[in-house]
C-alpha cells in the first residue's frame, strides 16, 4: 500500500487508545471522523487502505469481535473505529451494551464531523444500515457511504448497485470502494480529510 505523506492525507495515523465504555473516551477536543458498519463489511480493511497501512486497524475473521471504540490520531484530528453492528451470534446483552455505547458516542461528541458508513456492495442497505441512517439523520449526523468489496462484482453490477443506493440516499455521498483493488480509496481519503479540516459541527 502506498502510504506516502505527499499523496495520502491519511498517512501518519497512529493508534491512540481503546474505550470499553463512554468513560474511557479520550479528552481531546480535536475534530473526529467515525467509521461504522455492519460486522464483516470490511471496515478495518477500509481504514487500513485509506491510511496506507496494513495493520493499523486490526482485522478479525470472526464477525462481531471488535467490542471497543478504537481511536487513532491523524494530524490535529482523530479517527474512530466503532464496533460493528448486526452480528446475530453476539449475546443480546452485549449487543445492547454496544448500542448504548455507540449511540452515546455519536450523540455526545460535539467534535464529531462525520461518519463513514461501510456497506458490503453485495448486501447494501440492510435493516441495520437503514436504522443507523434514520437515527443519525434525526440527530444531525453527516454520512458518507462506502460500498465496500466492490471488486467482488462485475463493473456493470457495481454501477447498477451504486445508482440504486444513490437513489435511495440522495442526501448522502455514496461511492464504490475496494481495499483490495484500491477502488475509490483516494476519494474516500479526501472526504475524511475535508471533514477533519472543517471547523463546522
Amino acid at each position: 500500500m502506498n502510504g506516502n505523506r505527499s499523496d495520502n492525507p491519511m498517512a501518519g495515523a497512529q493508534f491512540l487508545t481503546s474505550a470499553a465504555d463512554l468513560r474511557g473516551l479520550p479528552a481531546e477536543e480535536a475534530p473526529e471522523v467515525a467509521f461504522a458498519g455492519r460486522s464483516n463489511a470490511g471496515k478495518s480493511s477500509a481504514i487500513n487502505a485509506m491510511c496506507g497501512r496494513r495493520n493499523l486497524a486490526r482485522i478479525s475473521k470472526t464477525p462481531g469481535r471488535t467490542q471497543l471504540l478504537n481511536f487513532f490520531t491523524l494530524g490535529e484530528g482523530l479517527l474512530v473505529d466503532l464496533p460493528g453492528y448486526g452480528f446475530a451470534r453476539v449475546p443480546p446483552r452485549v449487543r445492547a451494551a454496544w448500542q448504548r455505547m455507540v449511540e452515546g458516542y455519536l450523540t455526545g461528541r460535539p467534535q464529531l464531523r462525520g461518519v463513514v458508513l461501510m456497506m458490503d456492495v453485495r448486501h447494501p442497505l440492510t435493516e441495520f444500515d437503514a436504522q443507523l441512517l434514520d437515527w443519525g439523520g434525526g440527530v444531525g449526523l453527516a454520512f458518507h457511504v462506502l460500498l465496500t468489496k466492490a471488486d467482488k462484482l462485475s463493473r456493470n453490477q457495481q454501477i447498477k448497485t451504486l445508482r440504486e443506493v444513490q437513489k435511495a440516499l440522495p442526501a448522502h455521498g455514496v461511492q464504490l470502494f475496494s481495499a483490495t483493488r484500491q477502488i475509490g480509496v483516494a476519494d474516500a481519503r479526501m472526504r475524511v480529510a475535508r471533514w477533519l479540516e472543517s471547523n463546522r459541527l
